[in-house]
């Protein structure tokens, strides 16, 4: 069941930092990870990767899976720098203060299935 990126934002009660044009896409997947080395094993970039890990190295770890779609949870802000990079490749971050497993339940229970 695909899920509308602007309900998940309602649903994670999250803030869009950037990509407001790509709210209305479908995601199917998802997959939460702090440790990017698990995002560069990725074999399918049409899901939406959530992670507490809050720098560059997040946006250009995206960027090498070709991965667009990124919510920071446990209250995670996105720097300047961040932001500029998402923007340059067309990518959407929502933050939310939410934790990673209440995060993962919500879109879980409401119909988001998991890339494994």
């Amino acid at each position: 069941e695909y899920m509308i990126f602007r309900d998940i934002q309602k649903l994670l009660d999250a803030t869009v930092v950037c990509g407001v044009e790509l709210l209305d896409n479908t995601i199917e997947q998802g997959f939460a990870s702090d440790l990017m080395s698990d995002v560069l094993t990725l074999r399918n970039n049409q899901i939406v990767l959530l992670t507490g890990l809050c720098n560059i190295q997040t946006i250009r770890t995206a960027e090498m899976a070709d991965i667009r779609y990124l919510i920071l949870v446990r209250g995670k802000i996105a720097t300047e720098d961040m932001i500029e990079l998402a923007k340059e490749n067309d990518m959407i971050i929502l933050q939310t203060a939410y934790s990673m497993f209440r995060a993962v339940g919500l879109l879980w229970t409401s119909g988001m299935k998991p890339l494994y």
